[in-house]
């Protein structure tokens, strides 16, 4: 039995005579989705596998579907006979355009089994003298084919060679996505021994030392690993001191390394190649020829066997020496190589003698996370999920870590100049407020912290647009939208279309033992960021401004001297805060909505029907069989009168210096985190104490904790709601005490609204309560917009992630503006 190792991700091409097996030895060793043929291209072109005349077309198709694998990452196997070097060539350039391995399976057999072959497939028209020339030219080519660029080759000879074969799939030496940290990932070390052991013990190593006293290895106790982005020799004051402990930590599993342009070029060096000793090559050499042969002939190898960068922790961390663009993560080629190590340059030089490269993350798009270095920066800054690490230590600056997945920052300053930089360190590649047409258009995927992958429609994002685009808030001001809420499921109570109990039996079937109701506010939705010194912005759950700017300076301004007094900045350290409201009164923003809508239908209804009431009155007194017709008017002008009542007692003006009161009801995130772990009763206790401040600002937000499993518990929650929809009140809000909750099927929804019976007159209209509109109502389909409740909810967790952890604008605004792009599918907008 003989193993043959093949990459993971490589285009392995079959190479063999017509008849010598190569399809069944794929079919043996390969899943029908990875093997491409050219006889199944030829009848999809042309309905006839042996067409030779198709066979143009047929490779042309062939090529076009490994091409797409290959761009997806799956491994892809070419069935063709692929004897002659220009049929190879196509496939080793398609190999090399998707960045990864060729690999070469030949089944040099006899050609007499394949003529027998042939000859037993009466559908096949070869005579013995193609298969002979097939031969022929596979024998005079096989020789070649390292030389052609196949970087693996494995050659059967024999019947039996084919039989006992096995293939092995190898990973590449960049793939260790099963690695999933904690890491410390630093930057240019550059020679700076005293910097690095600095580092180490502030990120909590222990450094160990060898009988010299010299540091040849560092562990952390917690089980963390370095990373290293290369460059971590040149320039410094002790390169051999570095490369001791750096290599002594990759030795004992304490850290990864990924080669710099430095270590390269120390490799060719070294090898007695003829490079220039420029840019701290030659301190580097000179401090080396201080130290053992020994430990040099070990640097030599240590370096030569590199990688240019790792895929860690599932594909979601990236670390190369210049950074990677997102089609090269995973690949292996010399194009990638020469990226990850000296990033997208254009060929050219600046006015220092330096290549010119293009600010590749500024188009970064990917999911993962890219660590990298190279090029100093003033600072480390996040741009588009990627960061430089290396800020300067050799040059006097610092040297910077980055914990991951925490995404701290870490630094230790510099103590001393060692190098004079030729150029001034680079300023950050992109204006962290800058947002293009290409961050929100078109068909999106987002990755979310808490539902994983997020697809929107590109149709639901341009209309999106049309809506950011003419009424929004400024996007650096826009952190987050609030997700739609779902209705409770129907009641079967006769006369009622929602009901508490609906709501406890949803959560006590998935798990949620503890619930809490809140009183829901008659008011408009808003979201409040506001800072120490009460600038800010108040936006609706659709991202318009809620007030005019007087109006709104005024009111974050009295919400900035409450949050001191409530002792709230002290408590969490923080310089800013988001939070989720209700502003009241009803009318402060919907007021064009109740002249224009509900009072018109309410004028109506009560100028017509007593009219039509008279008339029918008058018409039975004659007689005139109209008793039902007079029944329904009456009852319909009695629904009339409920339904101007239910719209008045949302309008009355609130008599206080700002005009509105403020119930907030979550704290949403700071610059200090984010809080969906605390439960609702924590923010709302929060909320107390602004109102203690501040009465006549703030709200209270009436609340009640359910057991769910608890029948005199939940009768209780019934009997709150009643009294408060007795007084007219819009009804409560139920949500998972515990706040962010994850049921055995994923995120349960983070709340449900039961609307009060009179209130949703509003909502379905004043004759809704007819036993026949009610019961249509109560077959309303409620699954989309449960979907797309949950989906809206982890996109806000997701923005609010993002603007904590001080990400770039356009992160923050790809998550808001997709839950607007969400509010565009097809859902009943009266759930």
């Amino acid at each position: 039995m003989s193993e043959l190792s093949i990459p993971e991700l490589s285009l392995v091409v079959l190479v063999g005579v017509s008849g010598s097996g190569k399809s069944t030895f794929a079919a043996t060793h390969f899943a029908p989705t990875e093997v491409v043929s050219s006889d199944q291209c030829r009848a999809m072109v042309s309905d006839d596998p042996n067409d030779q005349d198709a066979t143009s077309d047929a490779f042309d198709l062939l090529e076009f579907i490994a091409g797409k694998r290959l761009s997806r990452g799956r491994l892809t196997v070419v069935d063709a006979t692929n004897v002659q070097p220009a049929a190879r060539r196509s496939l080793l350039a398609l190999a090399k355009a998707h960045d990864v391995l060729p690999v070469a399976i030949v089944l040099d057999l006899p050609t007499t089994l394949a003529i027998e072959r042939n000859a037993a497939r009466p559908e096949r028209s070869f005579d013995a003298r193609a298969v002979k020339r097939q031969h022929e030219q596979l024998r005079r080519s096989v020789r070649g084919l390292k030389r052609e660029g196949f970087r693996t080759i494995h050659v059967l000879d024999s019947v039996e060679a084919v039989a006992e074969t096995t293939i092995v799939r190898t990973r590449l030496f960049n793939d260790r996505r099963d690695e999933h940290g904690p890491f410390d990932v630093i930057g240019d070390v550059h020679g700076c021994r005293e910097e690095l052991e600095v580092l180490l013990d502030k990120l909590g190593y222990v450094l160990v030392r060898d009988e010299a006293g010299r540091a040849v290895d560092a562990a952390h106790p917690g089980g963390r690993r370095a990373v290293f982005v290369g460059d971590v020799i040149d320039r410094g004051p002790d390169s051999p001191g570095v490369l001791r402990l750096v290599m002594g930590m990759v030795a004992n599993a304490n850290a990864l390394c990924v080669s710099g342009n430095h270590e390269a070029k120390l490799v060719r060096a070294l090898g007695r190649k003829n490079v220039q000793a420029t840019h701290g090559l030659q301190q580097t050499l000179e401090q080396l020829s201080r130290e053992d042969e020994s430990f040099v002939v070990e640097v030599r190898r240590f370096c030569d066997a590199l990688v240019a960068h790792y895929v860690l922790d599932d594909g979601k961390l990236v670390v190369a020496h210049a950074g990677l663009k997102e089609k090269y993560h995973g690949r292996a080629s010399g194009r990638v190589r020469a990226f990850a190590l000296y990033g997208d340059t254009s060929g050219e030089t600046d006015e220092f003698g330096f290549p010119v490269r293009y600010p590749w993350a500024d188009d970064y798009r990917g999911a993962a996370t890219v660590l990298y270095g190279h090029t100093p920066v003033p600072a480390a800054e996040w741009i588009n999920n990627t960061m430089c690490l290396d800020t300067g230590c050799v040059f006097g600056g610092s040297l910077t870590a980055l914990r991951y997945p925490e995404r701290e920052v870490v630094s230790v300053p510099a103590r001393a100049t060692y190098y004079q930089p030729v150029r001034p360190s680079a300023p950050p590649e992109r204006d962290r407020q800058v947002l293009k047409l290409s961050d929100v258009l078109g068909h999106r995927v987002i990755e979310t912290e808490h539902l994983g992958r997020v697809s929107l429609r590109e149709e639901n994002a341009a209309g999106a647009l049309e809506v950011m685009s003419r009424f929004a808030v400024a996007p650096a001001d826009l952190h987050y939208l609030p997700p739609t809420m779902s209705p409770v499921d129907s009641s079967p109570r006769a006369g009622l279309l929602e009901h508490p109990d609906e709501a406890f039996a949803h959560y006590a079937k998935h798990s949620v033992g503890r619930v809490l109701c809140e009183e829901k506010h008659m008011g408009s939705r808003a979201i409040v960021r506001v800072t120490a010194d009460g600038t800010g912005v108040i936006h609706t759950r659709t991202g318009r401004a809620f007030f005019p700017a007087h109006r709104q300076a005024a009111v974050l301004s009295r919400i900035a001297h409450a949050l001191p007094a409530a002792g709230v900045w002290a408590e969490l350290g923080a310089a800013w805060v988001l939070l989720d409201a209700e502003i009241l009164p009803w009318t402060a923003k919907a007021e064009a909505m109740v002249r224009d809508q509900y009072a018109k239908v309410g004028a109506a209804a009560r100028t017509s029907l007593p009219a039509t009431i008279g008339v029918l009155e008058a018409a039975a007194a004659r007689g005139a069989d109209v008793a039902d017709l007079l029944a329904r008017t009456r009852s319909r002008a009695a629904n009339a009168e409920l339904f101007v009542d239910s719209y008045r007692r949302y309008t009355q003006p609130i008599d206080t210096a700002c005009g509105v009161q403020v119930a907030p009801f979550q704290l949403l995130a700071s610059d200090a985190g984010t809080y969906q772990t605390r439960s609702h009763q924590w923010h709302l206790d929060l909320a107390d104490r602004l109102v203690d401040t501040v009465p006549e600002l703030f709200r209270s937000t009436r609340r009640l904790v359910v057991d769910t499993a608890e029948a005199p518990s939940r009768a209780a929650g019934v009997r709150w709601w009643e009294d408060l929809t007795a007084e007219g009140g819009e009804g409560m809000v139920v949500k998972p005490f515990d706040n962010l909750v994850r049921g055995p099927k994923g995120l349960v929804q983070p709340s449900l609204k039961v609307r009060g019976r009179e209130y949703l007159r509003l909502i379905y209209g004043p004759d809704y309560t007819d036993p026949a509109t009610l019961a249509r109502l109560k077959q309303r389909n409620l699954g989309p917009k449960r979907s797309m409740a949950v989906r809206e909810y982890a996109l806000g967790l997701e923005a609010l992630r993002r603007v904590a952890a001080g990400e770039p604008v356009w992160r923050v605004h790809q998550c808001v503006f997709a839950v607007l792009a969400l509010e565009s599918e097809p859902v009943d907008p009266r759930l």
